[in-house]
């Protein structure tokens, strides 16, 4: 039921708000994370206004990632497997682990990775899940028993989120991320131009499908450069340095709340309004 309304009942890796710029066309943080790992799937999808992917093996990448951590059942994937050689040759697996079921976090990553498909009229995306905290290293990592999840040890990172609501396409993703680049060329980064920020820009996901638009948590990130980010901080220093990331959003909560308090309003003032008509047609 809360997650109806965004309530964010996952963990999310942490990480630290440098700056906030709050009263401008388009907000977005300057934040900072540490060194994570994500679990992905790379595939393609049609450029010519239809719809899914066009590899058969790969025509869901979010139920394929699921399937890794253990969503639907049974996780797909494995322990540590080593081969003893020994005379006469003989393959054994040694210290075998079963499957090993992993927490769900966000954010759901997605972006595009700059290849043209085959025949053109395709192009090649790449969907992450990130891993828990607790996966630290490649060796704590089950390793995917399905050869299309791939594990990545994303290095620490600075760049600008910009948080929006609502339903979400690749179109109204692509217009968001060339709605931030604007802002960054108008608060004075060098080196942003539309090109670079639609080749480069992922899109985050916070919130399953069934989760009603406007309570969704959508963002944006565009990650920066060295000097860009000095000069963010140059320009528009801030006195308190924030932390983000947790296992149940404030916000989430508030809108739940929030959606709940509008289904109460909106039930009493149905009832008022037909008390008011029988009252009427009494009269």
């Amino acid at each position: 039921m809360g997650s109806v309304f965004g309530k964010e009942s996952v963990k999310e890796p942490p990480f630290d708000i440098l700056l906030q710029r709050s009263n401008v066309k388009t907000t977005y943080e300057l934040r900072q994370y540490g060194e994570r790992f994500a679990a992905s799937v790379t595939y393609t999808v049609n450029n010519n206004g239809g719809d899914g992917t066009n590899n058969d093996a790969v025509k869901s990448p979010f139920g394929i990632l699921a399937k890794y951590i253990g969503v639907f059942g049974t996780p797909q994937n494995e322990g540590s497997t080593s081969i003893a050689m020994t005379a006469p040759v003989i393959m054994e697996q040694e210290d075998a682990k079963k499957p090993e079921t992993i927490a769900m976090t966000a954010p759901v990553v997605m972006e595009n990775t700059n290849t043209p498909g085959e025949d053109g009229n395709a192009t090649t995306k790449k969907m992450m899940f990130m891993l828990p905290a607790e996966y630290d290293s490649m060796s704590k990592i089950p390793k995917p028993s399905n050869p299309l999840v791939h594990i990545e040890e994303i290095p620490s990172e600075v760049g600008v989120v910009h948080r929006y609501n609502g339903k979400y396409t690749d179109t109204t993703n692509r217009a968001v991320a060339k709605e931030l680049g604007e802002q960054l060329v108008h608060d004075g980064v060098v080196g942003i131009t539309e090109e670079s920020v639609l080749d480069n820009f992922q899109f985050w996901g916070y919130n399953p499908p069934f989760t009603l638009p406007y309570y969704r948590r959508n963002e944006i990130w565009l990650k920066l450069n060295v000097d860009q980010v000095s000069y963010l901080k140059e320009k528009y220093p801030s006195s308190n340095r924030l932390v983000g990331g947790s296992t149940s959003s404030m916000n989430g909560r508030s809108m739940f709340t929030l959606g709940v308090c509008g289904l109460v309003v909106g039930a009493y003032a149905i009832g008022f309004i037909f008390r008011s008509r029988s009252q009427y047609r009494r009269i």
